[in-house]
C-alpha cells in the first residue's frame, strides 16, 4: 500500500487545550488533502519541566478528554493518528511518556511507553532528569496495520541501536522517532543518528519533532525528518510548525534488506581484554 502520510511539527506549550486545538485544525487540514496517516512529535499535549505544574494539567489515559476527542476525530475523518507521545498520569507521583496509535475506527490500536529516559546535565543551567517524573516503559512494540508493520520509539531511545534492530528483526518496516531533541544535541547528532538507524535496519524512519523556543523556556531543534531505508532524507521540515506530507513505498524496505541483509546476522562476539 502506497500510503499518503503527513507529520506535524509542533511548538507545544503548557496548555493541553491549546495543544489540542492546534492539533485538531492540523489533522482536519491533512484529511482535506487526502492524508490517511498522520504522526505527531514527543510531548504533543504539554511541555512542562516542573512536575508540580505538570500533574495539575494531565490525567490518566482513560480520563483524558482530549484523547477521547481525537478518537472521535479519527473515526469522523477516517484517518489513523499516531500520537508520537502523550503525557498521561501513571499513579500519584509518576507520569508516562506514551505513544498512542488510534485507528480509523476511533479505537486505540497500540500503545508504547518510552523505555529510555533522558537524565542528563548539559550545562549549569540546562539539565533534564526525566526519571524523577516519568515511569519507564519495559516493552518494545510492533503494530501490524494496513500501512505496514510499525515500530515505536520515542526521542532518547534513538541512542540505543539495539532497540531498532530488535524491532526490525521482529518485522517492523517503519520506525517512528517522535522527539523533542534539545537544540544543542539536535544540531550535533539528529540527522546522523536517524540516517544510521534507517541504514542499520533497512527501514523507513519517521521522526516528527518539536521546534523552537517553548513556553517553558526550553529550545528544541525541529527538523522533522523522513528517511528511507537507504539512508536518504526524503522529506524535512527545517523550521516552523505545521504539516509535512510524504509517501512511503514498502517495496523499498524489501529492496534495501535484500541488498544488505545485515538483520540476518546474529553473531555474538567474544571481547578480549588485555
Amino acid at each position: 500500500m502506497l500510503a499518503k502520510h503527513s507529520l506535524i511539527q509542533l511548538n507545544t506549550g503548557r496548555s493541553p487545550k491549546d495543544s489540542y486545538d492546534f492539533l485538531e485544525k492540523s489533522i482536519r487540514k491533512a484529511a482535506d488533502r487526502g492524508i490517511n496517516f498522520i504522526s505527531t512529535p514527543e510531548t504533543t499535549n504539554i511541555m512542562e519541566l516542573k512536575s508540580s505544574r505538570l500533574f495539575k494539567k494531565v490525567t490518566s489515559e482513560k480520563d483524558d478528554i482530549f484523547i477521547k476527542n481525537l478518537m472521535l476525530l479519527a473515526r469522523e475523518l477516517n484517518i489513523w493518528i499516531n500520537l508520537g507521545s502523550w503525557i498521561v498520569r501513571s499513579g500519584k507521583n509518576k507520569a508516562s511518556n506514551r505513544t498512542i496509535l488510534i485507528d480509523s475506527d476511533g479505537k486505540i490500536h497500540s500503545r508504547y511507553d518510552k523505555i529510555h529516559l533522558f537524565d542528563v546535565v548539559l550545562s549549569e543551567t540546562e539539565k533534564y532528569l526525566e526519571s524523577k517524573t516519568y515511569k519507564s516503559g519495559n516493552k518494545a512494540v510492533v503494530a501490524k496495520t494496513p500501512f505496514g508493520n510499525l515500530g515505536f520509539t520515542i526521542c532518547y531511545d534513538l541512542r540505543f541501536p539495539s532497540l531498532y534492530r530488535d524491532l526490525a528483526k521482529s518485522g517492523a518496516e517503519i520506525l517512528f522517532v517522535p522527539s523533542a531533541f534539545t537544540f544543542q544535541t539536535g544540531r550535533a547528532h539528529w540527522h546522523t543518528l536517524l540516517k544510521a538507524r534507517a541504514i542499520e535496519t533497512g527501514s523507513f524512519i519517521v521522526a516528527p519533532a518539536q521546534n523552537g523556543l517553548h513556553e517553558n523556556g526550553r529550545k528544541t531543534y525541529g527538523h522533522s525528518l523522513v528517511v528511507n531505508p537507504w539512508g536518504e532524507i526524503v522529506a524535512e521540515k527545517k523550521k516552523g510548525v505545521g504539516l509535512l506530507d510524504f509517501k512511503i513505498n514498502l517495496n523499498e524496505v524489501n529492496e534495501a534488506r535484500s541488498k544488505i541483509p545485515s538483520l540476518k546476522g546474529n553473531q555474538l562476539y567474544k571481547i578480549m581484554s588485555k
